[in-house]
């Protein structure tokens, strides 16, 4: 795969997973920890996120809609 294809999607690194979600990286950690996260791959110690899991993780999320 050429670096400059632009169909390459980069990894998130949990770092920009808390900076995503407004919340810290130790929630990020506490949710692999109870396998409640989004998935997630191991390069070596290395963790990362695929972007296309993270969205959709967060829009399986239950969410409060007020009824107008």
């Amino acid at each position: 795969m050429n670096a400059d294809d632009s169909s390459f999607e980069c990894l998130l690194n949990e770092h920009q997973v808390a900076r995503i979600t407004a919340l810290s990286v130790a929630s990020v950690r506490r949710w692999r920890l109870l396998n409640q996260g989004p998935r997630y791959i191991k390069i070596g110690s290395a963790v990362r996120y695929w972007p296309q899991d993270l969205t959709g993780w967060l829009d399986s999320r239950p969410a409060s809609r007020e009824v107008v």
